[in-house]
């Protein structure tokens, strides 16, 4: 059904014609990705350094911000509908005379048109289009809540990594320096003949097992640093072998922070932005549903427009013109039920997305429970290498008295020497691990990261 009123009033056109050109022509200049990080390393860094450089060349979290530009383009696309709509067209035909539609007969004809078109009713459709639009790019900045929440955690476990790595080979390094004191020891003594050669060769081997931990420790905190810097996106030094990783500025504490599960399960689900994001997306598909049924009912729709074309000759002062207006309207009565189909397939995906919601409410209420478990074991594992290391500390200065004094065996030093070794890789080891699991429940309560909400 096509309901077309039309009139015609004689206008100078040029500057109408002219006016909708230059509208026409006019876009906007496409965005572009931010550039990646240039320049030299920093001569220190310290997490808070690290966090801020990652908020804003993190890989992920730039996706994350194009999502959202993507979706606000689907929202102005579709708000578009919601508008006029001005198109302008023109057509310049050759044919020959026999079948022209002129009186008289014209072996070329022209038509140049402006029309705007406004939708009037569509079903709902549009209403709820720019409605699920909308909620899909809330969708898009609850992802890239997400997204910060998740990278930033990478981000302070691979600067705890570093931190880690860099206190072994300090372990390491005093490991070697009190075996080689050791070893120095052993060699004054047999050279005034009271231990025998045995004592010395003990010591040289226990010297030269120390050298290749610390060996390990200085690669591992090498490989640290380049996970660092994968995290935070720095991307200027990656393959220059003549650039120095910076000063890392910080030590692992243990400072005690208390959780209750029951509170962490509540905040969880009150604020993580992965659970807030998929309520976005199922209501945005109720909103989908409304779209799809809109297809059952007719669209109606006004326009209005100016049009000129060829008169009586092929002068262009003899063009007739006017202003044309009018209202149409256009029903699909039987489509072949692709409406229907449209419409389950919404339905589906708001079922889909409804069952999403569920299952990932019941991976977050698993998350958190893990979070807290490896809390509680950290905790426990950070207080008691406290007291261990002060053991082993102790233990080391008995042995070296009583072997100055002659009441031990170097085999009892070199044994407490590398028990506090051994105690004080674990305290760092626990250290590391408390701040991760901190780190880690506070993001899986769905907490932004200290150092971004400060």
């Amino acid at each position: 059904m096509k309901l077309v009123r039309q009139s015609f009033t004689p206008v100078r056109p040029l500057a109408v014609f002219l006016a909708t050109a230059l509208f026409l022509s006019v876009s906007a200049a496409p965005g572009r990705a931010a550039a990646a990080p240039t320049g030299p390393a920093p001569e220190t860094l310290d997490l808070r350094s690290a966090i801020a450089f990652a908020l804003e060349n993190n890989f992920a979290i730039r996706q994350a911000k194009e999502r959202i530009r993507q979706q606000e383009g689907v929202v102005l696309e579709v708000r578009a509908r919601q508008i006029p709509n001005v198109g302008a067209a023109g057509t310049y035909q050759l044919n020959e005379k026999e079948i022209s539609s002129y009186i008289p007969a014209a072996d070329r004809s022209w038509q140049i048109s402006v029309t705007a078109t406004q939708v009037l009713f569509a079903g709902g459709g549009v209403r709820s289009a720019v409605r699920g639009s909308n909620l899909a790019r809330e969708a898009a900045v609850l992802d890239l809540q997400a997204t910060i929440n998740d990278a930033l955690l990478q981000v302070r476990t691979a600067f705890y990594g570093v931190l880690l790595a860099r206190e072994k080979i300090k372990v390491q390094e005093s490991n070697l320096e009190l075996l080689q004191s050791q070893l120095r020891t052993a060699t004054d003594r047999y050279r005034a003949g009271t231990v025998s050669s045995f004592e010395q060769l003990r010591a040289e081997v226990a010297v030269a097992n120390a050298r290749a931990p610390l060996i390990t420790a200085r690669n591992d905190y090498r490989l640290a640093i380049e996970t660092l810097r994968q995290v935070a996106g720095y991307t200027s030094a990656s393959r220059d072998p003549q650039s120095r990783p910076p000063e890392f500025v910080g030590t692992l504490d243990f400072t005690p922070v208390n959780f209750d599960l029951a509170s962490a399960f509540g905040a969880a689900h009150a604020n993580r932005p992965d659970l807030k994001r998929l309520e976005k997306l199922v209501d945005a598909g109720q909103e989908n549903v409304k779209t799809a049924r809109a297809g059952y009912l007719p669209t109606v729709s006004a326009f209005g427009g100016w049009a000129l074309r060829r008169g009586s000759t092929n002068a262009f002062r003899d063009s007739p013109e006017g202003f044309l207006g009018g209202v149409q309207s256009q029903w699909n009565i039987f489509d072949g039920r692709a409406t229907a189909g449209r419409v389950i397939q919404a339905r589906s995906a708001v079922e889909q997305a409804r069952l999403g919601l569920t299952e990932t409410q019941l991976a977050v209420d698993v998350a958190v429970r893990r979070a807290y478990s490896q809390w509680q074991e950290a905790t426990e594992l950070a207080e008691t290498s406290q007291k261990v290391v002060e053991q082993a500390t102790e233990a080391v200065r008995l042995a070296n008295a009583r072997y100055a004094a002659g009441t031990s065996t170097q085999l009892d030093v070199l044994q407490a020497q590398v028990e506090l070794t051994t105690a004080r890789t674990n305290q760092i080891q626990a250290f590391y691990s408390y701040n991760v699991a901190v780190a880690a429940l506070r993001t899986a309560m769905g907490l932004a990261d200290e150092f971004v909400t400060r």
